[in-house]
């Protein structure tokens, strides 16, 4: 897909790796509806981002993912003031084992809630032009840490998610095409005080070893592979970015 031109609705995009898709996408000519569950935040980059790329190109809405009569209000929103979307990321997540319930809510049930509305507003089996759907996962998709299990489910079903709604057999039915991206360890807020994350304190060894070769990268290179998988990704399609590299697309065994 050529982004310049392109409408996206950017989940969690008040900061972390959310907020550098936002500015990538205005880069690249895109007209951006940031969506964060923080107002004041989202409001604060909002303006700076119009001051750079203009005001009628983006706007702010307050969405809580786990809401879904707000997450319908943001596409909403969005399509009333931009006329239509091409594409949604689903991005926002935490990283917090202990509240795992809101863990699952966010990470797993929001992605979910957030394909089923591009499927609704985008789909042209409802009137919709089509478009496509990138849910960030986590290099922790597909090779999880025992350091924290539960976070490790909610992304390793995020990529399930994406290889079955992005079959041919839904793009046929929708005219979504979706896709993962899934970064490795990143500059961004998802890991602040991790002796408050893990489910036990004893799991910080634990954490150790699953983190002991990780290379934080920046967010404007994750940013940066949200492009090409926009550019050249095939639906139902799940790549990793990791250690400042390229984008590469993650092989599955057929059935």
């Amino acid at each position: 897909m050529e982004v310049k031109g392109r409408v996206a609705l950017v989940t969690g995009a008040a900061s972390g790796i959310g907020r550098a898709y936002a500015e990538e996408l205005l880069d690249q000519g895109a007209k951006v509806s940031v969506c964060d569950i923080n107002t004041e935040e989202g409001e604060k980059v909002v303006g700076n981002l119009a001051s750079k790329y203009g005001k009628d190109r983006v706007i702010f809405c307050q969405c809580d993912v786990t809401d879904y009569p707000q997450f319908e209000e943001s596409f909403q929103a969005t399509i009333a003031t931009f006329g239509h979307i091409d594409i949604v990321i689903n991005n926002a997540g935490i990283m917090n084992d202990r509240f795992w319930e809101l863990e699952v809510d966010i990470n797993l049930n929001g992605v979910i809630r957030g394909t089923l509305l591009a499927q609704r507003f985008l789909g042209t089996d409802r009137g919709g032009w089509g478009g496509v759907v990138v849910n960030t996962g986590s290099n922790i998709s597909v090779n999880p840490y025992v350091s924290v299990p539960i976070y490790s489910a909610t992304t390793t079903a995020i990529v399930s998610l994406t290889r079955a709604f992005g079959d041919q057999y839904h793009v046929d039915l929708t005219g979504v095409r979706v896709m993962a991206l899934c970064p490795s360890a990143t500059d961004s807020n998802l890991v602040r005080d991790v002796t408050k994350q893990l489910l036990s304190a004893r799991y910080e060894d634990a954490w150790r070893r699953d983190t002991a070769s990780s290379i934080p990268q920046k967010t404007e290179h994750v940013a940066k592979a949200l492009i090409q998988v926009l550019s050249t990704g095939k639906s139902g399609s799940v790549w990793v970015v990791e250690n400042g590299q390229p984008p590469r697309e993650i092989s599955f065994p057929k059935h």
